[in-house]
């Protein structure tokens, strides 16, 4: 069988993350590589994320990327000086530093914002469903909901409506005990918190190898 492996926040860490794919995974090309999004913002390097997501893609790997809040920030930056205040408010400054000091997303190569506009809302397969932050299954079409897949928290969810799947989403941060304690159901948090390195129990960034049901760990080296 193949191998499936969901990997939670990233948020510029690129360090952390290029570990976790090169000794924790060990990845083949045969391996799918889901991410759940915030690949940017925060933390010290966010164009290196980007750039080693693309050149996984460039070698043949099978990725999926989910589009986080922080990338509907930096793709809603353009539009308004409210969205650009609320993006760098939550850590655009630091991406807009990483992509060599520009001053808007205007000046960024087409090949990040394409990439930023690619990606997607949600990967659903026969056995899993993966979105940013959640569902709200009070929607007539929780799929459809677009907010509340990149933003939602504390949500309640409808096992009804999953069919059997297990739900699995990042976004909110916690801690390595309740990451690593959770029991393999929905919803599944996978965001260890990994920009967050000095806060107590977060650190860590975290990836489900979904068919063996175990928790790979790459605590913050960035």
């Amino acid at each position: 069988m193949e191998r499936v492996f969901i990997i939670g926040d990233i948020h510029g860490c690129n360090k952390t993350l290029r570990k976790m794919i090169g000794d924790e995974i060990a990845i083949r090309k045969t391996d799918i590589i889901c991410f759940v999004g915030d690949y940017i913002d925060r933390g010290n390097d966010s164009k290196g994320v980007i750039d080693f997501i693309l050149e996984l893609r460039r070698n043949n790997y099978q990725i999926h990327t989910l589009r986080g809040n922080h990338e509907q920030m930096l793709l809603d930056s353009e539009n308004s000086i409210s969205a650009n205040a609320l993006w760098k408010m939550n850590g655009g400054n630091t991406t807009l530093r990483d992509f060599n000091n520009i001053s808007s997303i205007s000046e960024m190569d087409r090949v990040y914002l394409d990439f930023f506009a690619s990606t997607e809302f949600y990967f659903e397969t026969d056995h899993f469903l993966l979105v940013h932050a959640g569902l709200n299954f009070n929607a007539p079409d929780p799929l459809r909901d677009r907010y509340s897949m990149l933003w939602t928290r504390d949500f309640q969810v409808d096992e009804s409506y999953l069919d059997g799947k297990m739900l699995i989403h990042g976004h909110t941060p916690a801690s390595r005990d309740y990451i690593r304690f959770q029991d393999f159901k929905s919803p599944f948090n996978i965001d260890g918190g990994c920009v967050y390195r000095n806060v107590e129990g977060l650190g860590n960034l975290f990836a489900l190898d979904f068919f063996e049901q175990k928790l790979l760990e790459v605590p913050n080296i960035d």
